[in-house]
């Protein structure tokens, strides 16, 4: 059904969204989907970086939990 419409198709629709809801609705709709994409890669980039943080201080806590033989001899 979507492989039918063509841009003469994409073209109709734009100008009957543009009339129905005027350029000042549409701009600012725009500008709240881009404030959405913003937050949303802060996001996914802070929680990469938490769980790198968490690996990385993971794989330190394991260094230290081996036991020290120097202590166990005295």
């Amino acid at each position: 059904m979507l492989n039918n419409i063509g841009l003469p198709g994409i073209l109709l629709i734009a100008v009957v969204v543009l009339v129905l809801f005027g350029r000042g609705k549409i701009s600012s709709l725009m500008g709240e989907v881009g404030k959405g994409i913003t937050s949303f890669k802060k996001g996914i980039s802070e929680g990469k970086q938490e769980l790198e943080n968490a690996a990385s201080e993971g794989a330190e806590m394991a260094r230290d939990v081996t036991p020290d033989v120097e202590k166990d001899k005295a």
